[in-house]
């Protein structure tokens, strides 16, 4: 996230980014006021016409606000980190101020990053949920506490992915083996075989009609494969 960050920065300050529109959407959950955010705007807008340090007259002979009060609202952004003010060398080597909204764009990637994740949990966590309803379906009958605790310990000790569950669920079901011990076992196998994506699943499935079924054509789909291979029984693996 720190190389993410520098690598903001130096495109920022060298003009190759253009984040109005992400602030339009996100500056109210960063708790600006539309007021400040006009400001910013301005701030913006300045920076484009390469006049970083806009004194508070220039701003307010673009705003309907007087001076004090725009000094008083940078001074409000500035105690809470969302601008700041920084040095730089001119190329007559003089030194300048100049604000910078870094510290905006940096809040603005940290929240957005955050928003992913919890969106992204809570598409795990719907997942997860459907499992269950899944089994009941395919079981015809709600699952015991046991069974439940089986399937939560495939996700939460084992780490199966619900995609990867769901895919063993399926594999016993077209095998007609709908047993826990049977789909317990195929998720044995294939996390002892490394296997965690369902094109691996699929690769696996392949290997094994080319091994029982070598003049199979490569065309056929895996339906077709399915009905002229038999299914590998995963319970013989070590018995």
């Amino acid at each position: 996230m720190k190389d993410q960050h520098s690598r903001l920065r130096m495109w920022i300050e060298q003009k190759l980014v253009n984040i109005p529109e992400l602030f339009f959407r996100h500056y109210k959950q960063l708790g600006i006021a539309d007021d400040e955010a006009m400001l910013l705007l301005h701030l913006m807008a300045f920076h484009s016409e390469n006049i970083d340090f806009p004194t508070p007259g220039a701003l307010a002979e673009r705003m309907h606000l007087t001076e004090r009060e725009i000094t008083e609202k940078l001074q409000r952004l500035l105690q809470k980190g969302v601008i700041e003010i920084t040095q730089g060398i001119d190329a007559n080597g003089k030194i300048f101020e100049k604000y910078s909204m870094f510290p905006l764009w940096e809040r603005m990637l940290d929240f957005i990053g955050k928003r992913s994740m919890d969106q992204e949990e809570q598409q795990r966590k719907n997942e997860e949920g459907e499992i269950f309803t899944l089994f009941e379906q395919e079981f015809g009958r709600l699952l015991s506490p046991i069974e439940i605790e089986t399937i939560s310990s495939w996700l939460d000790q084992d780490h199966h992915s619900p995609k990867i569950i769901r895919e063993a669920l399926k594999e016993a079901v077209l095998a007609g083996k709908l047993s826990f011990r049977y789909i317990d076992r195929i998720l044995f196998e294939w996390k002892k075989k490394n296997i965690r994506t369902i094109q691996q699943v699929e690769k696996q499935r392949e290997q094994f009609a080319k091994h029982h079924n070598p003049s199979a054509l490569p065309k056929q789909n895996a339906t077709e494969t399915r009905k002229k291979v038999p299914f590998y029984n995963w319970l013989e693996e070590r018995e």
